[in-house]
């Protein structure tokens, strides 16, 4: 078989499997020779020559037989590194180790305290904790990938890392990757700026399990997000499974490709809601518990927890740095933790979680989600992409403040209580059929509650 053979047969080959399967798996191929109807083929990596033999090889023969070679399998073998730009025709070839199973990956380290039995389960987790223990036992889950997303400190974090410690417990064999977005385009710019793309793609699409977290911050940056698809791609096409976190769902990330939120939502997609007071209790008092082993003999009077539960409502990262603070400095001064010592200790976090949310900011916010000008918020426009969020606007007004109906008016360039009325009922019967609407109210209300 000659080499312009080799070179019809792939010209077949691109539009059989298409442009971006040819430049990234085909093209790289060498033809070393024909021996008794094997086709051998230089690879680059190991890795390149299992993915081509599992997805590609029926291909390669079935073309390069329509070329009229003699062909019935495909053989490969990896070059060495120092002879990888070898353009010879019969290159001395030496064969290249696999990655061995217990290779340290590149991810971020896991938290030891970030574990299942550290998590407090509530209503507003619920069906999240759910879904991160069926990922974590291991076994076939009918959704893939797991989408967490959620404001800050409400768990999302915690529960990939219960996720990765479980799994890792289980099944130490298993190769678990877990990083953030932005290690991901790190270590993608850094491949590619050191010519090492295909080693990154070997180490990528050659793990069990992949999870990455804040993947909002990949939005807008062209050539990770399409690594990202490639990589999400090729994983789900061997069966592995992959968990995503977000701030928000995927729907909503903006400058995220249109073919990766599509992706994303093909899985299962959980809310994490903000918590409520009987799960920051819970999570007080699970802390608490912990904290009265480390400073024995400290105790805590009766309805500060539940005071701290109904004050901080913020986020968890808050509220446990909150209890940590009152623990370490009871412990330092060696007083009970009463009621009047933590509202001392504490008055920083206790004054700023009794900021009071002004209409202004609804209306900015509310501005910016459906990218309008903030003057026309409150202007006299009536065209329809200006009015609905202008009331959706007075619907969180009246729902999220304790303002009146006049005064809303007033801050709405100055509108009659009626008007305001007669906004915030609309948009009452509109969340009863428009599922848009709905979770558009939902992640307002999030971001101005965060």
């Amino acid at each position: 078989m000659t080499q312009a053979t080799w070179g019809q047969a792939r010209e077949l080959l691109v539009a059989r499997v298409g442009q971006n399967n040819y430049t990234t798996w085909i093209e790289p191929l060498k033809l070393a020779a024909l021996t008794n109807g094997v086709a051998h083929f230089v690879v680059p990596t190991t890795f390149h020559g299992n993915w081509v033999t599992r997805n590609f090889a029926d291909h390669i023969v079935s073309q390069l037989k329509q070329s009229g070679a003699d062909v019935h399998r495909i053989e490969f073998t990896v070059m060495r590194d120092a002879e990888a730009k070898t353009e010879a025709p019969r290159p001395r070839l030496a064969a290249r180790p696999a990655r061995p199973a217990d290779e340290e990956l590149p991810g971020a380290p896991l938290d030891a305290r970030f574990t299942f039995d550290s998590f407090v389960v509530g209503k507003p987790n619920e069906l999240a904790h759910a879904a991160a223990r069926r990922v974590a036992e291991g076994g076939p889950v009918t959704f893939n990938p797991l989408f967490l997303y959620g404001g800050v400190g409400l768990g999302k974090t915690h529960l990939m890392h219960a996720i990765a410690h479980e799994l890792s417990a289980r099944q130490p064999q298993l190769r678990v990757l877990y990083l953030s977005a932005e290690q991901f385009m790190y270590r993608f710019v850094q491949a590619l700026r050191e010519r090492q793309i295909m080693d990154f793609k070997e180490i990528f699409r050659s793990v069990d399990v992949l999870m990455v977290d804040d993947v909002q911050f990949i939005a807008g940056k062209d050539s990770t997000q399409e690594e990202f698809f490639h990589t999400f791609n090729a994983l789900v096409d061997q069966n592995k499974q992959i968990v995503i976190s977000a701030d928000r769902a995927p729907g909503e990330i903006k400058d995220l490709e249109e073919r990766i939120k599509s992706r994303l939502q093909c899985g299962l997609v959980v809310d994490l809601h903000p918590t409520d007071y009987e799960l920051r209790l819970g999570i007080l008092q699970t802390k608490a518990e912990h904290y009265r082993d480390q400073y024995r003999g400290l105790q805590i009077a009766s309805g500060v927890l539940e005071f701290l539960a109904h004050r901080i409502t913020t986020n968890v990262r808050v509220l446990e740095g909150a209890l940590t603070r009152l623990f370490a400095f009871a412990s330092l001064v060696g007083r009970e933790i009463t009621l009047d010592l933590a509202q001392d200790c504490l008055a920083d976090i206790l004054r700023a979680s009794d900021r009071k949310l002004t209409i202004e900011e609804i209306q900015r916010k509310v501005a910016e989600h459906y990218n309008i000008r903030l003057s026309d918020m409150i202007g006299p426009k009536r065209l329809r992409n200006i009015a609905r969020p202008r009331q959706v606007a007075m619907y969180l007004a009246k729902q999220l403040t304790s303002r009146s109906l006049p005064e809303i008016g007033r801050r709405f360039g100055g509108r009659d209580h009626t008007t305001i009325m007669h906004g915030v009922k609309k948009i009452e019967e509109l969340m009863a059929t428009d599922s848009q609407l709905s979770d558009d109210l939902q992640l307002l209300k999030r971001l101005l509650q965060s």
